[in-house]
């Protein structure tokens, strides 16, 4: 049986949402994509079970999240590549769409990039989804004191990385010495 031509349409109607945030975890458009459409076609196949008092973006919110988890964890199987050197080899210009300064679009995905991944999803939850700390613990399911120890922690780490200082997650910068 189909999904209703109603839930249809609020599911496309959180593409441009899920779209965002898939991007932003992965850093890829590509892999963004196929992330999304995981996501959709999961949405799509148990739509039954979707509970008619939530909100449909927060539900599809959570299965590409779970997506994300899965690929995670089979990437971490198959691959013996560290995930930081895999995304310093990402273009920097397809991550996070157009800024006024490039430098700072630069620096701010390889900032985002050095965040443990935990820590990125609930700043990327909150600060760009816009989501709740509420919202964001029952997407994640953790607890709202972990949301907000995670954001509390990514945000320091992103002002020290922005800063210039060496980020508090995540693996630590080169220094530079010097030599007389």
């Amino acid at each position: 049986m189909h999904a209703p031509a109603a839930f249809r349409q609020q599911l496309l109607g959180a593409i441009p949402r899920l779209r965002r945030y898939a991007r932003s975890l992965v850093m890829e458009v590509h892999l963004a994509d196929d992330l999304v459409q995981t996501a959709l076609e999961r949405a799509l196949a148990h739509w039954h079970q979707f509970d008619q008092r939530r909100d449909l973006v927060l539900w599809a919110l959570s299965i590409l999240h779970n997506a994300h988890l899965d690929h995670r964890r089979r990437d971490a199987r198959t691959t013996t590549m560290d995930p930081a050197d895999l995304a310093a080899e990402m273009d920097a210009h397809q991550a996070m769409g157009a800024a006024h300064d490039p430098g700072l679009r630069i620096d701010l995905q390889a900032a985002l990039r050095r965040l443990q991944p935990d820590h990125r999803e609930v700043l990327l939850l909150v600060g760009v989804e816009q989501l709740s700390y509420a919202e964001a613990a029952e997407l994640l399911n953790i607890p709202i004191g972990t949301v907000m120890s995670r954001l509390s922690r990514a945000r320091t780490a992103l002002r020290a990385a922005l800063e210039g200082g060496v980020p508090a997650a995540g693996p630590t910068a080169p220094t530079l010495r010097r030599v007389i």
